[in-house]
């Protein structure tokens, strides 16, 4: 029998340029029933929708709060779900593989920033490692490329950590915020699969994936336009209930009027 991380895995291999994988990320059990039966084969948490729907900052949920939230989201499908853990929440490479297969996520995301300042590519990829060999083949393990993200422009520098993650046994690396146009110049210096961030304004998935991306997640972009949608439901009903109040507070005081006797 196939495991999930098998299958996982194999939804990233021989995919054709125009058919990236699409990876939706639910924030919470509701929203990845949704995704599940609209048919996607697999599933990618964001760590700021999850951390919208239980109330944080993006960076500020406790770590045993963010492994509930994606234990949820885990049993609520059938479908491979991975887990963005951000930078790991400081534990230990033993301690963080245990906790996130506890879950039943089958992959994660792991920064290479804290705060907004890039960690050592070096360092990062020796602990990328000590991941790698305390997961096995448990995990797909996804590396982010922080340097877009952090105002490092120059492709170079990303393909560079690229480079290092990759040796270290990442099985996908995800230059975050990296700009369409610059795609190719990233496929072509990259070895494996290469995930593209897609602002939901921005280009198809399909032509990302031409441009060279493997697969598309896209933060917390499904969360947040969920929540504009639901401002938009709730304010047409509050402006729905105060109509239906002024409505009836008019037809009180026209009984009223009626119902004074004439002047004599």
């Amino acid at each position: 029998m196939v495991s999930k991380v098998e299958t996982f895995r194999a939804l990233h291999q021989g995919r054709a340029p125009d058919d990236p994988l699409v990876l939706p990320g639910p924030w919470d059990a509701a929203s990845a029933r949704v995704f599940e039966d609209a048919g996607f084969p697999a599933l990618a948490t964001p760590s700021a929708g999850v951390a919208a729907s239980l109330g944080y900052e993006d960076g500020a949920t406790p770590a045993d709060e963010m492994f509930a939230a994606v234990a949820r989201i885990v049993r609520a499908v059938d479908v491979p779900v991975s887990a963005d853990v951000e930078g790991g929440y400081g534990l230990a490479p033993k301690e963080l593989v245990d906790r996130i297969l506890e879950t039943g996520a089958v992959g994660c995301n792991l920064e290479d920033s804290h705060e907004g300042v890039l960690k050592d590519p070096a360092r990062h990829a020796d602990w990328l490692a000590r991941v790698r060999a305390v997961a096995g083949d448990r995990l797909f393990v996804n590396a982010r490329v922080d340097t877009f993200s952090s105002g490092v422009a120059d492709p170079e520098r990303a393909i560079e950590r690229a480079a290092l993650y990759v040796a270290a046994g990442a099985d996908c690396v995800y230059p975050i915020g990296a700009p369409a146009g610059v795609l190719p110049l990233l496929r072509a210096g990259i070895q494996g699969p290469i995930n593209a961030s897609a602002p939901l304004d921005g280009p198809a998935p399909a032509e990302l994936g031409r441009l060279g991306a493997t697969r598309i997640t896209f933060g917390p972009g499904l969360q947040r336009r969920t929540a504009e949608a639901l401002a938009g439901i709730a304010r047409a009903l509050r402006e729905d209930w105060l109509g239906q109040a002024r409505a009836a507070a008019q037809h009180l005081a026209d009984e009223d009027l009626s119902a004074e006797p004439n002047a004599s």
